[in-house]
């Protein structure tokens, strides 16, 4: 088999999103930036939206510069977090910012091939290599053109390898529909039976026997820390054996904590007197990014925007609840709000007010969702399977030790 090694400025063409400075609005044309992008694909929680004016005037088909993302392009994000790519589908239809890359794949190329190819260990290191800025890391666009390309001179050749890849993501893919439907059925549930509590009123119309008490009444509170960045010694080391968990990672997960980007080691657990946040301990993000919540799976430790919300046995209560309660609550009736969003501290925290229902009704609550929860959590454990063998795999089909 015949490798070619060359640039992705000789084998793309590559433009970027609008340099403008556009109009956001609540709904219309969705817009992403790079902060949408991540390795797995894009994350639309928080897209923002262009109105079709400005969609029509910035993004022409008939420019002589790309900036319309069309299909088979590869998008690759630039600015901050550098190299999560995208591969656009034909039904997608939306604007893209200047921390956005297009790749436009010439004749030799295979779409899905560079979008494996820039998935790839190879790439994402050559990346690294290449970063710069100040305050910022980013990759301006003659920087993009000199990354390193490697792939098969056959064009059948490098279909047989994405297909390989793509059926491990159209697998992880549909297990994510799956977890989706299970988490709405389940939420579904928790709605139904708990909606009537407004934690934002003063006064609730409680039924007999319910009750409404600060969240450190009904859990113990605890708050992670960081060990210092300086002493690079207590994180990822070979000894490293406790999950640290980030904002990052919390944002990333989807209903349990499985994997963290970084962990932490046992010693520095013990010299920083880090709080353990127990198996099946639901997490709360409270500063930066307010309001998100996780699982645990195993005994982990995070940084300090994130409380641990331990449960006593004797309340009855339940993590499938209070991770419901949790992610509905109106965060925006506390603390205040800025033009930067939700600010919150620990204290805060601590006095939240947590509908508190009898031990019966916990109990039967807890009975019918526990299967929806436990059935999540194997599908999430299933598709870590899968990323584990497809990340295996990848490098050496890109490497050409494994010929297909």
């Amino acid at each position: 088999m015949k490798w070619e090694e060359t640039t992705i400025g000789k084998t793309c063409n590559v433009g970027d999103g609008a340099h403008a400075s556009i109009k956001r609005y609540s709904d219309g044309i969705p817009y992403l930036t790079s902060k949408n992008f991540k390795i797995e694909g894009l994350d639309l929680k928080n897209v923002e939206f262009i109105s079709s004016d400005d969609f029509n005037k910035y993004f022409k088909k008939d420019s002589k510069a790309i900036t319309k993302p069309g299909k088979d392009d590869v998008l690759l994000s630039i600015i901050g977090s550098l190299g999560a790519p995208y591969q656009v589908k034909e039904e997608d239809e939306f604007g893209l910012s200047s921390s956005v890359s297009i790749l436009r794949p010439k004749e030799t190329i295979d779409s899905t091939y560079l979008y494996y190819w820039i998935k790839s260990t190879e790439f994402q290191s050559s990346i690294m290599s290449f970063r710069s800025g100040v305050a910022q890391s980013f990759l301006s666009l003659g920087v993009i053109k000199d990354l390193p390309i490697k792939y098969p001179v056959e064009k059948i050749t490098q279909r047989r390898i994405a297909s390989i890849l793509s059926a491990y993501d159209d697998l992880i893919e549909n297990n994510l529909k799956r977890i989706k439907l299970l988490e709405e059925a389940t939420e579904l549930i928790f709605k139904t039976e708990f909606d009537f509590f407004k934690p934002a009123n003063e006064i609730n119309k409680l039924p007999e026997g319910w009750q409404v008490k600060r969240a450190d009444e009904i859990f113990r509170i605890n708050i992670g820390k960081t060990p210092p960045r300086e002493q690079s010694e207590w994180f990822n080391d070979a000894d490293s054996g406790v999950k640290w968990v980030s904002i990052k990672d919390i944002n990333n997960s989807t209903v349990f904590m499985l994997n963290t980007s970084e962990t932490v080691t046992k010693m520095a657990v013990d010299k920083f007197n880090m709080n353990i946040a127990k198996i099946d301990t639901v997490l709360l993000s409270f500063k930066l990014t307010v309001g998100k919540v996780s699982i645990t799976t195993e005994e982990m430790v995070t940084n300090e925007a994130i409380a641990h919300f331990n449960i006593d046995n004797e309340t009855k209560m339940n993590s499938e609840f209070i991770y419901f309660y949790l992610k509905n609550f109106p965060y925006d009736s506390l603390g205040s709000t800025s033009s930067i969003g939700i600010a919150i501290n620990s204290k805060i925290v601590k006095a939240m007010p947590v509908l508190l229902p009898p031990k019966s009704v916990m109990s039967e609550f807890g009975n019918k969702v526990k299967p929806y929860f436990q059935l999540i959590k194997n599908i999430l454990l299933q598709n870590s399977k899968l990323r584990e063998a497809r990340d295996i795999l990848l490098p050496r089909l890109m490497s050409g030790e494994v010929e297909v």
